[in-house]
C-alpha cells in the first residue's frame, strides 16, 4: 500500500507545502524604527502610510514557512500617531482634558447595574464639560474683566498697553459694552480654535473602521472584543457639538452679566431690559439642551454603525453662534451713564464652578464604591476603587491651576500699580495661595520615595551576587549596587495609587479652603490675613506671589516643551512618550482632548492579521513590547474566532496588569486577561524585575498540563561579571532590550510549534540562533563553523532573578 501523505510528516514522504508563518512585531513606549525592529538597514513598507505602517525586510519579499533561524517578520511602526507631529506637543496644555476623559475607562469591573454605570458615565461627563467652562471663563476673565472692562477704563492702563489705546480715546470704541463686544472674539476664536482640533484629528487619527467579522455569541464577551469599541465617531461628534455649544453659551452668559444690573436698574430702558432677559431665557435654555445631549447619550459599542448625527445636533452649536452675535450686538447697543466699576459681574462663577465639581466628584466617588463593592476580582484594584475619582479630582485641581496661573499673571500685568482696578477674581487668589502648599506635599512625596530607594538598595544589594552562583567573578559592590538600584527602583511604580491617592486627598483640601476663604472673606489670602500677625500675614503674602509665579511659569515651560519639540526629534518622542498611556483610550467624556492613538492602531493590527490569514492561510506571532502588547491584546480581541485560533501572543515588559490591570480593571483585570488566555491557542509574557513597567499577568494555563502564561523574572544583567561570551560589563537592561535575552527565541519557537500543533520535542535541535542585530554581531564575537565544537562557556545556571 502506497502510504499517504501526512501534514507535519517528516520521514521524507511527499506532504503538502507548509502553510507559512509570520512574527508581527509592535514596538513600545518610545518608538522604535522598522529597520531596529527587524534588524535590517533594508527594509520596505508593505502597507499603511507616513502615520502608521508595516515593514518587511527587502529580502523577505514573498510569504514563507517558519524559519526558526531567520524567520519571517514584519514591524508595525506606530510612534507617529504619538510624537510624529511637533504640532502635537502643544497639546500639553490640554493635559486636564486628557486626564478626566482617562476617569471614564476607570469603573471596577462588575457586569450589570446598569443605573449606577449610567450615573458614573453622567458624572464623568459632566465634571469634562465644568474644565470647558472654566477653561472659557478664564479667558473671559482675561478678555471681558482684565482688558476691556477694567484696563479700558483707566487711562493709565491704557497708556501701557498701545495697541488697546483706542478703547479709551473718546472714539466710537470707548463704551464699555462696545469694548466687550470685541474682546469677546479672544474666547470665541478660543472655543472655534478646540471645536476644530477635536474635528481635524478625528479624521486624520481615529476614522479607521475595525474589520467587520461575525463573532460567535458567547456568554459574557470581553469588553474590548465589542466590534464598536474602537470607533466612537457618534458619541465624539454628539460631545464636540455639546462642548463647543457650552463654550459659546459661557461667552454669551459673560456678556449679558455686564449690562444686566444697568438695564434692569432705574437707569435701564424697557427694551433692552425685555431683550436681555429673552437672551438670558435663550441662554439657559442652550444650556439645558448641553446637559441633556452630555448626560443622556452614551457610548454605543455593541455594533460599528455609523449614521449621520441627528441634526438637532448639527443645529447647536450654530445656534448657540447666532445667539452669542445677537448678544454682542445687544451689549454693544448704546447705554448712556454706563460705567465700568470694580469687576466685571459674573467672576462668581469661579466658585460655583469648583463647588460643583467637589459635588459631582463626590457622587462619582459613592458610583464607584458602590460598582467596586459588586465587582469580583478587587484585590488589585488602584485605591480600593476610588481611581477614577481620585484622578478627576487631579484633573479638575490641574484645570483650576493653569487657569488661573494664566489668567492671573496676565490681569496683574494688566493693573500693576494702579489703585483703581480691581485685579483677578478673588477665587483665582486663594488658588495661587494653596501651589506652594501643594508642591510641598509634592516634594515630601518625591523624598519619601529617594528615601525608600535608598534603604531598598542596601538590603538589595548584598543578595545580588547569589543570583549567579556559577560565575567565578568575585562580588563587587559598585555592579550590585547598580543592580540593587534598578531594582528599588522599579519597584517605586506600585507606590503610584498611594502618591494619586494622597495629592487627590492635598487638591481636595486646599480646594475647600480656597472656597471657604473666597465666600467668608471675599478678599485675597494677603488682605485676609493683614489683620493677623505679622509672621502669619508675611506667610500668606508670600504664598499668594509664589504661587502666582510659579503657575504662570508651569504654563511657559509648557508652551516653551512645545516650541523646542518643532525642532528637537529627541524632544518630540520625549514629549510623545506623555501620551501613550493617556491617550490609548478613545474620547468618550471630553472631545477636545488630544485624539486616540488606539482608534488607528488597534484596526490596523487587526486587519493585517486577519488579511494575511485569510490570504495565506498562515500562522501568526503577535509580539508586543511595552504599550505595544496593551496594543497587540487589543487587536486580539478584535478578531473572530477561527482567525484567532492562529494567532499567539508574545508579551514582553508588558503593563497589561501591572499598570492596566489595576486602573482600568474592567477592560485588563483578572477576569478580563483569564478570558483572552482562554481564546488563543497560546500567550507567554516575559519580564524582568528590575521593569519599572512591565511586570507579570498572573494568568495560569488552561489546565493543569499547561504552563502559566509568565516566564520570569528574567537575570538582569544576563551576566553579573566579565567572560568569554561577555567581555565587557552587561548593562542593565530594564524595560528594554527583551530580544536579547534567551528566553525570547526559545519562547518564540514554543509558540510558533504550538500553533502548527507540533510539541517542543519536533523543533530542530541545538542552540536556537540568535536575532540579527543581536549581541554577537554587536561584539563582533562570531558563531562556531557548522561541525566545530563551541567551547566557549554559556550563561551559567542560576536563580531567574533577585527579588525580595
Amino acid at each position: 500500500m502506497t502510504p499517504q501523505a501526512v501534514p507535519g510528516q517528516r520521514d521524507g514522504f511527499p506532504g503538502p507545502e507548509p502553510r507559512p508563518a509570520m512574527e508581527l512585531l509592535v514596538h513600545g513606549v518610545g518608538g522604535a524604527t522598522p529597520q531596529q525592529m527587524l534588524g535590517d538597514a533594508r527594509v520596505c513598507r508593505v502597507t499603511g502610510d507616513a502615520t502608521a505602517s508595516v515593514h518587511r525586510r527587502t529580502d523577505d519579499a514573498e510569504d514563507r514557512p517558519w524559519d526558526e533561524r531567520d524567520p519571517l517578520r514584519e514591524a508595525y511602526s506606530w510612534s507617529n500617531l504619538t510624537s510624529g507631529n511637533g504640532a502635537r506637543a502643544l497639546w500639553l496644555l490640554l493635559l486636564p482634558f486628557m486626564i478626566v476623559n482617562v476617569t471614564h475607562w476607570m469603573r471596577p469591573a462588575v457586569r450589570g447595574h446598569g443605573r449606577t454605570h449610567h450615573l458614573y458615565d453622567a458624572l464623568v461627563r459632566l465634571i469634562a464639560l465644568s474644565l470647558t467652562i472654566l477653561l472659557v471663563s478664564g479667558a473671559c476673565v482675561v478678555a471681558l474683566d482684565a482688558l476691556a472692562w477694567q484696563c479700558g477704563s483707566s487711562a493709565a492702563c491704557t497708556s501701557r498697553t498701545s495697541w488697546f489705546s483706542f478703547a479709551a480715546d473718546g472714539g466710537w470704541w470707548s463704551t464699555p459694552g462696545r469694548r466687550l463686544a470685541l474682546a469677546a472674539l479672544l474666547p470665541t476664536a478660543l472655543t472655534a480654535l478646540l471645536w476644530w482640533l477635536s474635528h481635524r484629528t478625528w479624521s486624520t487619527y481615529e476614522s479607521a473602521y475595525p474589520p467587520v467579522r461575525v463573532r460567535q455569541s458567547v456568554t459574557e464577551p470581553a469588553p474590548l472584543s465589542l466590534p464598536g469599541f474602537w470607533y466612537g465617531r457618534r458619541l465624539v461628534s454628539r460631545l464636540r457639538a455639546a462642548h463647543t455649544a457650552a463654550g459659546l453659551l459661557t461667552v454669551c452668559a459673560a456678556l449679558l452679566s455686564a449690562g444686566w444690573a444697568h438695564d434692569h436698574g432705574t437707569e435701564g430702558g424697557a427694551v433692552l431690559a425685555t431683550t436681555g432677559t429673552a437672551l438670558a431665557a435663550a441662554t439657559a435654555a442652550g444650556g439645558a439642551a448641553v446637559l441633556v445631549l452630555v448626560t443622556r447619550y452614551g457610548r454605543n459599542e455593541t455594533q460599528i454603525a455609523d449614521p449621520p448625527p441627528h441634526r438637532a445636533v448639527t443645529l447647536l452649536p450654530v445656534a448657540c453662534a447666532v445667539l452669542l452675535a445677537a448678544t454682542a450686538v445687544h451689549t454693544a447697543w448704546e447705554r448712556p451713564g454706563q460705567t465700568a466699576d470694580g469687576a466685571l459681574p459674573g467672576t462668581v462663577v469661579f466658585p460655583v464652578l469648583t463647588v460643583a465639581q467637589g459635588l459631582m466628584i463626590v457622587g462619582l466617588a459613592a458610583a464607584a464604591l458602590r460598582l467596586h463593592r459588586l465587582a469580583r476580582d478587587t484585590d488589585r484594584t488602584a485605591l480600593a476603587g476610588l481611581g477614577g475619582p481620585a484622578v478627576a479630582l487631579l484633573s479638575c485641581a490641574l484645570a483650576g491651576a493653569l487657569t488661573g496661573g494664566a489668567t492671573q499673571r496676565f490681569t496683574d500685568w494688566l493693573t500693576a500699580g494702579s489703585e483703581t482696578l480691581h485685579g483677578p477674581p478673588v477665587m483665582l487668589s486663594w488658588q495661587a495661595a494653596a501651589i506652594p502648599s501643594l508642591i510641598a506635599v509634592a516634594a515630601l512625596l518625591g523624598l519619601v520615595a529617594a528615601v525608600r530607594v535608598r534603604r531598598d538598595r542596601r538590603r538589595l544589594a548584598p543578595t545580588v551576587a547569589a543570583a549567579y552562583p556559577g560565575e567565578s567573578t568575585p562580588p563587587d559592590d559598585h555592579r550590585s549596587g547598580t543592580i540593587a538600584s534598578a531594582l528599588a527602583r522599579a519597584r517605586l511604580t506600585d507606590s503610584a495609587p498611594a502618591v494619586v491617592g494622597t495629592l487627590a486627598a492635598a487638591s481636595l483640601l486646599l480646594g475647600i479652603v480656597a472656597v471657604l476663604g473666597t465666600w467668608g472673606t471675599g478678599l485675597t489670602p494677603s488682605e485676609a490675613a493683614a489683620d493677623a500677625p505679622a509672621p502669619l500675614a508675611a506667610v500668606a503674602s508670600l504664598s499668594e506671589s509664589l504661587g502666582s509665579w510659579m503657575l504662570s511659569v508651569a504654563v511657559l515651560v509648557m508652551i516653551a516643551m512645545g516650541r523646542r519639540a518643532y525642532r528637537d526629534r529627541a524632544a518630540r518622542r520625549t514629549i510623545g512618550i506623555l501620551w501613550d498611556v493617556g491617550t490609548f483610550w478613545p474620547r468618550a467624556a471630553h472631545p477636545f482632548a488630544p485624539p486616540c492613538y488606539a482608534e488607528r492602531a488597534v484596526p490596523d493590527l487587526s486587519w493585517r492579521i486577519a488579511t494575511w490569514i485569510d490570504a495565506t492561510g498562515g500562522r501568526v506571532v503577535l509580539s508586543g513590547h511595552s504599550q505595544g502588547s496593551v496594543l497587540a491584546a487589543a487587536a486580539v480581541w478584535q478578531l473572530d474566532a477561527p482567525t484567532r485560533s492562529r494567532v499567539s501572543l508574545l508579551t514582553h515588559g508588558s503593563p497589561l496588569a501591572r499598570l492596566y490591570g489595576r486602573w482600568f480593571p474592567k477592560y485588563f483585570g483578572p477576569h478580563a486577561l483569564r478570558l483572552l488566555r482562554e481564546e488563543i491557542p497560546c500567550w507567554r509574557n516575559l519580564w524582568r524585575a528590575t521593569d519599572p513597567i512591565g511586570g507579570p499577568v498572573d494568568v495560569p494555563g488552561r489546565d493543569a498540563d499547561d504552563r502559566p502564561v509568565d516566564h520570569g523574572p528574567l537575570l538582569d544583567p544576563l551576566h553579573y561579571g566579565r567572560n568569554l561570551r561577555s567581555p565587557l560589563p552587561e548593562p542593565v537592561l530594564g524595560h528594554g532590550d527583551y530580544p536579547q535575552d534567551p528566553a525570547y527565541d526559545e519562547e518564540r519557537a514554543h509558540l510558533c510549534h504550538t500553533l502548527r500543533g507540533e510539541s517542543d520535542a519536533d523543533a530542530p535541535t541545538g542552540r536556537l540562533p540568535r536575532r540579527p542585530g543581536d549581541r554577537h554581531r554587536r561584539h563582533g564575537t562570531a558563531e562556531p563553523a557548522a561541525g566545530s565544537p563551541d567551547t566557549r562557556p554559556g550563561p551559567e545556571p542560576g536563580p531567574p532573578a533577585v527579588r525580595s
